[in-house]
């Protein structure tokens, strides 16, 4: 009896792991790229929202201020 009751609690949490829900940003799911911007009223100084280059090129500003080689200086 204790067997048959140790083989239905190890069914039950092996399928409670197949009802996992889709993990999304604030439930909002999209195929847009990044630099077309989200329509919020603040953006980082400098891009243009839906300009390509201006996202590459804040980008890379953004990584070389956290290039420790360069802030060592």
């Amino acid at each position: 009896m204790a067997t048959r009751a140790v083989l239905m609690a190890v069914a039950v949490l092996a399928l409670a792991g197949c009802a996992e829900k889709e993990q999304t940003a604030a439930g909002v799911k999209t195929d847009a790229p990044a630099y077309r911007g989200t329509g919020m009223p603040y953006a980082a100084p400098g891009w243009k929202p839906g300009d390509k280059t201006s996202w590459e090129q804040a980008l890379r500003t953004r990584t070389q201020l956290q290039n420790e080689y360069g802030r060592v200086n």
